[in-house]
């Protein structure tokens, strides 16, 4: 009987761990989610910071070009 009785007791920590497997996982597949969306976000503004900072450079005179008010 108490082969059968340390079978049991085997399988309920199996059964706990594997529950505490389970949440973990949980937990860890909303945090890769939410630092995706986080991710996503961050490429969004980098994309929009360089969209922006080249229309300055656009901006900028060319090495050519004198500044004004000065005559040649």
């Amino acid at each position: 009987m108490s082969r059968l009785s340390d079978l049991a007791d085997r399988i309920e920590r199996l059964v706990l761990r594997h529950e505490e497997l389970a949440r973990t996982n949980a937990l860890l597949t909303q945090q890769v989610h939410s630092l995706s969306a986080e991710r996503d976000s961050l490429k969004s503004r980098l994309g929009a910071a360089r969209a922006r900072i080249d229309a300055l450079l656009e901006r900028l005179p060319t090495q050519d070009a004198s500044p004004p008010g000065e005559g040649g």
